[in-house]
């Protein structure tokens, strides 16, 4: 697999066209995307002799670390008003249409979108991509909108929207895309679809217990705990998300067990699912549980 410091600076070097950018983005991009493309590297090596894509190759690597970088950066546009609304508003329908920018310093989110529609396996894939980030952005606004709000959203509101503004729907379909993973076609079965939404939603459950003390010293109400003891104040809230957590991945193991899905499915959503304790606990800065890290946001 391509070098760490290697596939990092590509990043940040496209990173650089996008005004607000940091090397925060990049840094977390590359370490969660080698998570992942670790763990199911034997099955992307089983599948490339289908395929003809090489798990090692630098190109299809770094592309899959641009779009991780992308959703953090917009997670960070978001909450941390990185760019001004205007700016975001126009970013946003640049990605969700795969059409440049029509402001300057976004450069990079055409140069992205083009070189995807490009390296795309299969096509649907790569409109699948476009509805998803428009489902993304959609998603972090309605958060940010009903976080700032005077009316607090329902624990069932909040979770249904948490289940797009997590990205993992993003962050498959773009591995689809890249290697050839036929996720187009297996969103035509049903149990595919609900190993999606419970994916996400533990996703979602795991993102918010890991950030709760940084969200509430931060002020940042966008979480399911905060939102919980704000309508519950004598609520044993980490007790109830904790055995909600556990109910979802009791159904997703079911559905796993009693569904067969094309490799690397089954080790990408074991990856997925255990994101917590192997990629949150061990960040240097974005995910860091003690006072000295930095943001706390997922690519939500």
């Amino acid at each position: 697999m391509i070098q760490t410091e290697r596939a990092l600076q590509q990043v940040l070097e496209w990173g650089r066209s996008l005004t607000g950018f940091a090397d925060e983005h990049a840094v977390e991009a590359v370490r969660g995307g080698q998570y992942i493309l670790q763990r199911i590297h034997p099955s992307l090596r089983d599948t490339s002799a289908r395929t003809g894509r090489d798990p090692q190759n630098e190109t299809l690597i770094v592309a899959f670390y641009r779009e991780l970088a992308l959703l953090f950066w917009l997670d960070d546009c978001n909450d941390l008003g990185l760019i001004a609304p205007e700016q975001l508003a126009a970013v946003e329908q640049a990605l969700g249409q795969g059409v440049p920018c029509a402001l300057p310093g976004f450069e990079g989110c055409a140069a992205l979108r083009a070189s995807l529609a490009a390296l795309a396996y299969d096509r649907r894939d790569y409109a699948q991509l476009l509805d998803d980030t428009r489902c993304y952005c959609a998603a972090l606004r309605a958060g940010h909108a009903q976080a700032a709000g005077a009316e607090r959203w329902s624990y069932a509101e909040y979770l249904h929207n948490g289940i797009d503004s997590i990205a993992y729907a993003n962050v498959f379909c773009c591995l689809s895309l890249l290697w050839g993973l036929d996720m187009a076609t297996l969103r035509a079965r049903p149990a595919f679809r609900q190993v999606l939404r419970l994916i996400s939603a533990i996703g979602r459950l795991q993102n918010d217990l890991h950030g709760r003390d940084k969200d509430r010293s931060a002020g940042e109400a966008d979480n399911a705990a905060i939102l919980l003891l704000q309508r519950y104040p004598a609520m044993p809230v980490l007790e109830f998300l904790n055995n909600e957590l556990a109910g979802h991945k009791r159904m997703l193991h079911r559905v796993m067990a009693e569904e067969r899905f094309p490799a690397p499915w089954g080790p990408l959503i074991e990856a997925m699912a255990a994101i917590r304790a192997e990629y949150y606990q061990t960040s240097t800065s974005r995910y860091r549980s003690d006072a000295a890290g930095g943001g706390q946001r997922a690519p939500a």
